[in-house]
């Protein structure tokens, strides 16, 4: 396992995006998971940037995992913010038009769609948020 410990600012995701791509590229992972790696960490990470300690800042942790058997990566966001569970939410109609549908909800519905597993927790004071994709 790696961990990357830091800011929880917009400024960071991509810092954060390096981090996980460089464990990727040991793996060999395909370029299509990765890119839907990075496409949660943007939409995730963010999340944490924006609503964890609004309006100040705090830390975060990102945790890289390598399972076996299938082979799969399991990246986890740690942080000591708010209590929020961002897939309680409800899910957005996507057959609506973008006029029609309400504002919010479509990243984490297309984080759900692309990872093989996404699980969050509240547990001693920290938001736990873990995303599995099988490579």
């Amino acid at each position: 396992m790696k961990e990357l410990m830091i800011d929880a600012t917009v400024e960071n995701i991509q810092k954060v995006t390096e981090f996980v791509d460089e464990q990727l590229e040991r793996l060999e992972c395909p370029v299509r998971a990765q890119m839907q790696i990075d496409i949660a960490i943007d939409e995730l990470f963010g999340n944490i940037a924006h609503y964890a300690y609004h309006p100040g800042v705090g830390p975060a942790a990102v945790r890289v995992e390598v399972m076996e058997n299938p082979m799969a990566v399991v990246v986890t966001f740690i942080d000591h913010g708010e209590p929020y569970d961002p897939l309680a939410g409800k899910e957005p109609d996507i057959t609506l038009s973008a006029e029609e549908r309400q504002i919010g909800g479509l990243g984490i519905y297309m984080v759900k769609k692309s990872m093989d597993d996404i699980s969050y927790e509240y547990k001693d004071g920290k938001n736990i948020l873990r995303i599995k994709k099988n490579i």
